[in-house]
C-alpha cells in the first residue's frame, strides 16, 4: 500500500467527510474517493461506512486507522532525521522514470558541477507505480516524473513538455502515417501502464481500447508493442532513447507529456535546491535556444 493512501485515510478518519478530507489534500473528491476504495480493496475490508448523510468508521477502521497514524508519524520523523543530515555535497539519489531529463542531462550536470563541486548523482530507476512514493518515503532525494497531477503533497517543478507520439508495430498500416489522431487509434488494443496515478489514464484517454498487457515503466513500452502487435503511447524523445527495430514512433495529437522535478516540500537541503535550480536553468536555456 502507498503512503499517500494512508494519509488520505487518516485525514478522512479525522474529518469523517469526503469533501473536507479531499480539500485538505488539494485534490478533487472523486480521485480521493478512488484512493480510499483502492486501499480498502487492498486490505480486504471496509474502513468506512458510507451513507448519503454521514461517514463513520467501521470496527476494522477503528482498529486500523490509529495504527496507520502512528506509522505515518514514525515515517515523518525518519524523513525529518534524514533531511537534517549535513548539507555538504556528496551523493544525490535521483529517481528517473523513463528517459528523465532526456537531452538536458549534460547541461544539468555542468550546472550542478559549478554550484556543488563533488556532488555525485546516483540514478534510481522508477516505475509508474512508485514515481511519487519514492520521493515521499525518502528512497530518493529528487525524482524526474511523468507529471499527471495527483501529487498534492509534493513540490512539482515543470521542466519539460514534449509532444505525444503513438508507438506502433513496424508492420502496421499506421506506421507510415505523418500524424495520427485518437480516431485513427479507435478500435485498436493498446498496452496499459501498470500502477500509475489516475491522471495517467486521463493523459492517454481516447487512444484506443486498453487491454490486459501491462507495462511498468516507459522503457518497456516499445518492447511490449513489438511483442504484442498492439499500440502504445509515449513522448517524442522516446524514439531516440528507446529505439526498437520492431516499432515506429508516429506523431500524435493530444495532451503533451510533462516531466517535472519532484521533491518533498520540507526538503531544503542545498544539493536538492541546486538540482531543482539546475533543471530549471537547463530547461530555460533549451527553450530559448541559446
Amino acid at each position: 500500500m502507498d503512503v499517500r493512501s494512508l494519509r488520505y485515510a487518516v485525514t478522512l478518519a479525522d474529518t469523517l467527510h469526503f469533501g473536507r478530507a479531499a480539500q485538505a489534500h488539494y485534490i478533487a473528491a472523486q480521485p480521493f474517493g478512488r484512493r480510499i476504495q483502492a486501499l480498502e480493496r487492498e486490505l480486504g475490508t471496509a474502513l468506512f461506512a458510507r451513507t448519503s448523510r454521514r461517514v463513520t468508521l467501521t470496527p476494522a477502521g477503528e482498529r486500523f486507522l490509529p495504527r496507520a497514524q502512528r506509522l505515518l508519524a514514525q515515517l515523518d520523523a525518519l524523513v525529518d532525521e534524514v533531511e537534517g543530515a549535513s548539507d555538504e555535497p556528496g551523493l544525490l539519489r535521483v529517481g528517473v522514470l523513463g528517459f528523465g531529463l532526456a537531452d538536458l542531462w549534460p547541461d544539468v550536470r555542468d550546472l550542478l558541477a559549478a554550484r556543488c563541486p563533488g556532488l555525485a548523482l546516483a540514478p534510481v530507476e522508477l516505475e509508474w507505480a512508485n514515481q511519487y512514493d519514492a520521493v515521499r518515503s525518502g528512497e530518493v532525494d529528487v525524482a524526474l516524473v511523468h507529471d499527471v497531477g495527483d501529487a498534492d503533497d509534493l513540490t512539482l517543478d515543470p521542466t519539460l513538455e514534449m509532444d505525444r507520439v503513438a508507438v506502433v508495430p513496424a508492420e502496421s498500416e499506421l506506421a507510415g502515417a505523418d500524424r495520427l489522431t485518437a480516431a485513427d487509434l479507435a478500435g485498436h488494443r493498446t498496452v496499459s501502464p501498470v500502477g500509475g496515478p489516475p491522471g495517467l489514464d486521463d493523459w492517454g484517454a481516447g487512444s484506443g481500447r486498453r487491454g490486459g498487457i501491462g507495462v511498468r515503466s516507459p522503457s518497456g513500452v516499445a518492447a511490449a508493442v513489438a511483442t504484442s502487435g498492439w499500440l502504445g503511447l509515449h513522448a517524442e524523445p522516446a524514439q531516440r532513447f528507446f529505439p526498437h527495430p520492431g516499432v515506429r514512433y508516429v506523431p500524435m495529437e493530444g495532451a503533451r507529456a510533462r516531466v517535472s522535478v519532484a521533491t518533498r516540500p520540507t526538503d531544503r537541503r542545498g544539493p536538492v535546491a541546486a538540482f531543482r535550480a539546475a533543471a530549471r536553468a537547463a530547461a530555460d536555456h533549451n527553450r530559448s535556444g541559446t
